[in-house]
């Protein structure tokens, strides 16, 4: 990608500076910080884009988001060719303050200086060794980002009339070994011999105290954006913290119309006219809805399962109305897809069938209990996922309404945008459903709602409450915590079984509660799938692994290993752990992945409920209870 300076035409077009494309909307997106080869860049907004991005459709995704379409950047291609190619998202040099490694003499940096193709050097040391950027900045909860102030900083302790009133100022950054830490990082006036450490630099209102304000504006906005009236009180942090930079990301599964039944327009209207439809699709569970659909099916001459999967069509089209909540629309859609692959019609960019796990009489019990606790598994060959960057916040995630926190900032900050920077994926996957009798059963067990219970109330006290609420749901059901956990297993499992390492896998749960009467039907399956940014999508080791007799063996092998960890028992029987303790039996040992795999940040997860222990029964318990007691006896036998 490009790399330029606002207000400039210079364009660093170093074939070494290159980002892939999905890496422009995470962790490179708009307002993201990018190390390359000891040079950091910061990437501006959209305005930099023009019309050179290539356009991406997702219908769904655009109208939960409220614009018109979507942009991904432009490939500029290797070679001579990128010397004319279109321009793409720029890539600002930040921070602007650098050091000589070797002379230690501090720069202010600037567009004038820039020479083509190469990096910034020390004049002064001979072989000119390449500037190093500092390695502190100041950010707002606001979301500014710009260089600290170190000719203030330097000057800030300043004990003689000399070094307060100093007016050249010729800083260097000087290491030395007196001590360790901060304490031996020390800014120094060459011109009055004024000097600060870093000693202190990160406490919270160490720049206010400096009387140093925000300056209200981004490092690629030009004056003239600059905004005075922010308020908010800037913090150093390290340029590469984790704080500097929250993505505020969306995605979709590109779903095609839904067809109507298979078996014929004239079964399906002979179900739909039948005088106990409306009193069936009215009701949402329970031995009534039951009785209903028995009858439909036995006057209609159809089976029942033909009669379930028009009430989930009819249900899945009534929800997709202007009045319905934008996040259930995503997922319902993509639910309905998937649990009844019969009601979709497979497309270019969407393709799925249903499979079986292949159990036969003569496989052993464990497999029978696996079969019995799996409803449904539908492998899909290609599937088209669209990942969208909304904005992103600093120092602080969005918090909730009555939080205070980091705001979001916009991907284009000067004014509101229509159109959003998104890559599109290509990939394939495999998808699984549990039995819902055999859940909805597990989950009114007194243990286990009490033990959702104490999760739900480390929830409710978090702050990032609303963001994990939108994908569980109003309330936090067990099943949307045993099967993200379910889902983390399968992918760490999947790494070993497929090919694919698991930083290539990612995870959607269909497990999300919902408003009562809301008629939304209940959720209870992932979707574990790769997508890469090639067209051409990836190479059919999942699908493989989705299939018999391979699925059922890598299930019960993730079931056994996600009964023991290394770091047992701090971890089987935590109480509390990760990020606002939203975790419990659940560590990087044993369940946690990649930041890229998961939907919600890592969090939420507890193996307790997977597989059993502290007095609660997992999902899975007697599958796993009859996988060891096979392995026991193979080995008695041995």
């Amino acid at each position: 990608m490009p790399y330029r300076r606002q207000g400039s035409v210079r364009l660093m077009k170093d074939i070494r500076r290159k980002v892939r494309r999905t890496q422009t909307i995470t962790p490179f997106g708009v307002g993201g910080i990018i190390d390359l080869r000891g040079e950091s860049f910061v990437a501006a907004d959209i305005r930099s884009w023009a019309s050179s991005g290539d356009p991406v459709d997702s219908p769904r995704l655009a109208e939960k988001l409220h614009v018109d379409r979507f942009r991904s950047a432009p490939v500029i291609p290797s070679g001579k060719a990128a010397y004319v190619s279109r321009n793409g998202p720029s890539y600002i040099r930040f921070p602007t303050w650098l050091f000589c490694p070797r002379c230690r003499v501090m720069k202010k940096w600037h567009a004038g200086l820039e020479i083509k193709d190469k990096h910034p050097v020390c004049d002064r040391c001979p072989g000119k060794p390449q500037l190093a950027p500092m390695r502190f900045i100041q950010v707002c909860r606001a979301g500014h980002l710009a260089d600290i102030d170190w000719r203030r900083w330097a000057h800030s302790q300043s004990e003689t009339p000399d070094q307060r009133q100093c007016q050249v100022y010729q800083l260097r950054f000087i290491a030395t070994s007196e001590s360790s830490g901060l304490d031996a990082l020390l800014v120094r006036c060459d011109s009055c011999r004024a000097s600060r450490s870093l000693a202190g630099i990160s406490q919270k209102n160490v720049l206010k105290q400096l009387q140093s304000r925000c300056r209200g504006t981004h490092p690629w906005n030009n004056e003239d954006d600059e905004e005075d009236n922010c308020e908010e009180t800037p913090q150093a942090v390290q340029r590469g913290a984790s704080n500097v930079y929250f993505p505020v990301t969306h995605s979709a599964i590109d779903i095609p119309e839904t067809s109507r039944i298979p078996d014929g327009d004239e079964l399906t209207q002979r179900v739909v006219d039948h005088k106990f439809w409306p009193d069936f699709t009215s009701t949402l569970d329970g031995p009534l809805a039951d009785h209903f659909k028995s009858i439909i099916s036995i006057q209609c001459q159809v089976s029942e399962e033909f009669v379930e999967s028009i009430r989930r069509h009819t249900v899945n089209n009534a929800s997709l109305n202007p009045s319905t909540n934008s996040d259930d629309d995503l997922s319902i859609a993509e639910w309905e897809a998937f649990s009844t692959p019969e009601s979709v019609t497979n497309s270019k960019t969407f393709s799925v069938r249903r499979t079986l796990l292949g159990v036969d009489d003569a496989d052993p019990r464990s497999m029978h209990e696996l079969d019995a606790a799996i409803s449904t598994v539908v492998v899909a060959d290609r599937v088209r996922e669209v990942r969208a960057l909304e904005g992103f916040s600093r120092y602080e995630p969005i918090p909730g309404e009555d939080e205070e926190g980091g705001r979001l900032v916009s991907v284009n900050t000067a004014r509101r945008t229509r159109w959003l920077p998104a890559v599109e994926t290509y990939g394939e996957g495999v998808f699984i459903s549990v039995d819902e009798d055999r859940l909805t059963s597990w989950e009114e067990l007194p243990s286990v709602r009490n033990w959702t219970r104490r999760i739900e109330r480390d929830l409710d006290a978090s702050f990032k409450v609303d963001r994990l609420r939108a994908k569980s749901g109003p309330a936090l059901l067990p099943r949307f915590v045993m099967l993200h956990t379910l889902a983390h297993h399968f992918i760490r499992q999947l790494s070993y079984d497929s090919g694919y390492n698991a930083a290539s896998l990612r995870e959607r749960v269909y497990a999300r509660s919902h408003s009562p009467g809301s008629g939304h039907p209940p959720q209870a399956g992932v979707f574990v799938y790769t997508a890469a940014g090639d067209a051409e999508g990836t190479l059919g080791g999942l699908v493989r692994q989705g299939q018999p007799p391979y699925l059922a063996e890598t299930l019960i092998r993730l079931l056994e290993s996600a009964q023991w960890c290394s770091q047992d028992p701090l971890c089987a029987d935590s109480t509390g752990r990760s990020l606002a303790n939203l975790n419990r039996a659940a560590c990087h040992a044993c369940t946690l992945l990649p930041e890229t795999c998961c939907e919600i940040d890592n969090s939420i997860l507890d193996r307790t409920l997977l597989v059993g222990g502290n007095d609660v029964p997992g999902f899975f318990q007697e599958t796993l209870g009859a996988a060891l007691e096979e392995s026991a006896e193979t080995v008695n036998r041995s």
